[in-house]
């Protein structure tokens, strides 16, 4: 008798044991079925869905990796988009600012085809149809560094030089504009070399987008251009006495497109700063603006004495 019930309990035992891992079966089946409904959602394109995790479930961690997936390519997709977007008013910007001086260029060439005007008025014409071609060209180049920057198709060659001498060397071929726009302008640059790791083509472009758009944007008459040398790196800064940023805009002055003043839209790509930060990512370095309007306004740039790329930095 006592042998019929072991048996009897062993049999009861058996049967409780595989109902349970047959209903777990079942449940972890109807979780399969929802996740893989789930997924069917999220590659239809609705990355908000969201798969409810059970504490102690086989599948748990599953489901917040699904979870986690489907978060991260919404935020790519999200910054895609605001990529998309930037690029289409680029081209939109782009386009608007070629068409005027183009325009322009067209009409006065036309005119003095036509034998329209004629002597120190025909000069006149040339002469501003020239200026509108640079004008153009200004355009164009700023455009196409920015596409360039943006895809990383330059290349860049790092050189140990003193950065004094290059600074002093770029400021040089800005002193006929300065006395042209008549800017006063002070320059501090020690005799002494300063040796730094850098670019010498990235840096030249930081140093003239930064002159070029105090000349030509702050309605200034005053410029100061210095360099003071630290331990581990090199503060460089540019200053005016112009109109100046408003403290609403200065955040924001150096995202591309970004113009200040909506009225000087034929003057500028608004790329201009934002090559400036861009270029300055690539030599280790960071700016910075701060702004009293009509009184004083400070480019702060730094960068580090020697360049560090990814290589060295891993090892």
């Amino acid at each position: 008798m006592s042998i019929v019930w072991f048996f009897a309990i062993i049999a009861i035992i058996l049967l409780v044991t595989t109902c349970m891992l047959i209903s777990k079966l079942l449940n972890e089946q109807q979780r399969l079925s929802e996740i893989s409904s789930a997924l069917d959602v999220i590659l239809s394109g609705n990355l908000d869905r969201r798969i409810l995790a059970k504490d102690g479930d086989v599948t748990t961690d599953i489901c917040y990796k699904i979870n986690e997936i489907a978060l991260h390519y919404k935020d790519k997709l999200v910054q895609a988009e605001k990529t998309e977007n930037a690029n289409r008013q680029l081209m939109t910007n782009f386009s608007h600012d070629i068409r005027t001086p183009l325009t322009t260029l067209i009409g006065y060439l036309d005119a003095i085809q036509a034998l329209v005007v004629v002597g120190a008025e025909r000069e006149q014409y040339i002469k501003t149809a020239q200026s509108k071609a640079y004008e153009l060209k200004d355009h164009t180049d700023a455009f196409f560094e920015w596409f360039k920057l943006y895809s990383h198709e330059e290349i860049f060659h790092f050189e140990q030089m003193d950065i004094n001498e290059l600074t002093r060397n770029i400021i040089i071929e800005w002193i006929p504009k300065f006395e042209q726009k008549g800017f006063a302008y002070d320059i501090f640059l020690d005799d002494n070399e300063i040796i730094v790791e850098t670019d010498v083509s990235a840096y030249t472009r930081i140093i003239n987008n930064l002159i070029q758009n105090v000349v030509q944007h702050s309605n200034g008459s005053y410029i100061a251009i210095g360099i003071k040398e630290n331990p581990d790196y090199i503060s460089l800064t540019v200053e005016d006495n112009g109109k100046g940023i408003s403290a609403e805009n200065l955040p924001y002055i150096f995202d591309r497109l970004y113009k200040c003043d909506n009225s000087r839209a034929t003057l500028g790509s608004g790329l201009g700063l934002s090559i400036v930060r861009e270029l300055l990512n690539v030599l280790g370095g960071g700016i910075a603006a701060y702004s009293a309007p009509n009184i004083k306004t400070v480019f702060d740039i730094t960068f580090p004495r020697t360049y560090i790329n990814e290589k060295n930095k891993k090892t």
